[in-house]
């Protein structure tokens, strides 16, 4: 990726091109031109949810040197992962809608809203500030960061969680997970802004969780697996945690009759922090910024480490 194109490059948009006008757009905005797979140097997926279809896509395009993923988290595609090309996924295009959702449960936790919405009549006071308050969030990525900007005028003293400490504009400390447990327990909110990974599937679990304050909130926009959802459920029903807003679950979408839906200490969206009309238009911005950064030879946003699998 380090030398400048004269020519459009040819960019192939599967499955189905005609089915997502945005991103072939995208792709002529950015300077290149839509071809079918066989002619293509480079792939823009379409289709998270059908990973099955991308190595069939792949083989019609042997020339195909770089693939732009749609989604920052990748794990149902990480399998397909190699050294031959270059992969960038949706690092960061998402952050600040996710980052959004992710004050609104905090917000809707910390003042009671599971009960309140749930009730059929006047009820008794409840209620925490956020204001002043403590902020433990588990990723340093783009949501963290978008975050962090948000909470800004709530004054929140906020510590981040990262596999690689580094000092991050607007936090109060960063920790390695080794130091996971303390930041939980220090915090009002815990919010969970991973990428899924072996390392930190099941990062929440039975000890996570008894490590939160009893009246702290985990707020949940990554990923279902980080959570292991029946030790979640017994500290809920024990009432050891305040509560916890999940946009995503394990499983996912969670069955009708789950324990987790009667529960009132607990608020639950179908996986909305990013839906197809908030995140198409960032996506096509993506896919037009990365094709003009491919075809100038500069670096690609979203970058995959492979090894790693994000």
């Amino acid at each position: 990726m380090n030398r400048p194109r004269i020519a459009p490059p040819n960019i192939a948009v599967e499955p189905e091109c005609w089915r997502r006008p945005a991103l072939a757009d995208a792709v002529v905005a950015g300077g290149g031109a839509v071809v079918a797979p066989g002619e293509a140097e480079a792939l823009v997926w379409a289709e998270p949810a059908a990973p099955e279809l991308l190595p069939e896509v792949l083989a019609e395009g042997p020339g195909i040197e770089w693939v732009q993923l749609p989604y920052a988290g990748i794990e149902n595609l990480a399998h397909l992962l190699d050294h031959h090309r270059v992969w960038t996924c949706g690092k960061g295009v998402y952050a600040e809608p996710v980052a959004e959702h992710a004050l609104m449960l905090a917000l809707a936790g910390l003042r009671g809203m599971g009960r309140f919405a749930r009730a059929r009549g006047w009820s008794p006071p409840e209620g925490r500030n956020l204001l002043g308050g403590r902020v433990a969030v588990l990723g340093g990525g783009g949501i963290a960061e978008s975050l962090v900007g948000l909470l800004e005028p709530w004054d929140c003293q906020i510590t981040v969680v990262r596999r690689h400490p580094a000092p991050m504009d607007g936090v109060h400390r960063v920790v390695d997970p080794g130091g996971l447990h303390d930041a939980l327990g220090d915090a009002d909110v815990v919010v969970v802004a991973l990428a899924l990974t072996p390392e930190t599937t099941g990062i929440i679990d039975a000890a996570a969780l008894d490590a939160m304050a009893p009246h702290a909130w985990l707020v949940n926009v990554a990923r279902g697996g980080h959570i292991v959802t029946d030790d979640l459920v017994a500290a809920l029903a024990a009432g050891s945690i305040g509560g916890a807003a999940l946009d995503v679950t394990d499983p996912e979408p969670l069955p009708d009759g789950h324990p987790l839906w009667s529960m009132d200490n607990c608020l639950i969206t179908p996986h909305v922090g990013n839906t197809p009309e908030m995140g198409l238009k960032l996506l096509a911005r993506r896919v037009a910024e990365n094709l003009r950064r491919y075809i100038a030879g500069d670096e690609l946003l979203g970058l995959i480490k492979v090894d790693l699998g994000y």
